[in-house]
């Protein structure tokens, strides 16, 4: 599946039972959204990832075995999330 990235570049999509996981560049992406999120087959934006802080943005992701999301923000947060909807499960600040 060919998409468009939102506001930056891709840096990684995984295909997954819902859509496309996307996480786009957090270098120039508006802080105030979040640079993770799914896009289903038809193009639509299915959710987009909360975020443990309302001003850092994803840099790494990785899907789980047991559909869950592992990611990394540039703030320093390690976050786990669900897959079906995209919020939180918990959070660490990795100091």
């Amino acid at each position: 599946m060919e998409i468009q990235p939102l506001r930056t570049n891709i840096e990684k999509t995984i295909q997954t039972m819902l859509g496309l996981l996307v996480l786009e560049q957090p270098n120039g992406f508006p802080r105030y959204e979040s640079n993770l999120y799914i896009v289903t087959a038809s193009g639509k934006i299915l959710w987009k990832a909360e975020k443990p802080d309302p001003n850092t943005l994803y840099s790494r992701v990785r899907l789980n075995d047991d559909e869950t999301i592992s990611a990394y923000t540039i703030g320093g947060h390690a976050c786990e999330l669900e897959l079906k909807t995209g919020k939180l499960i918990g959070f660490t600040r990795i100091t």
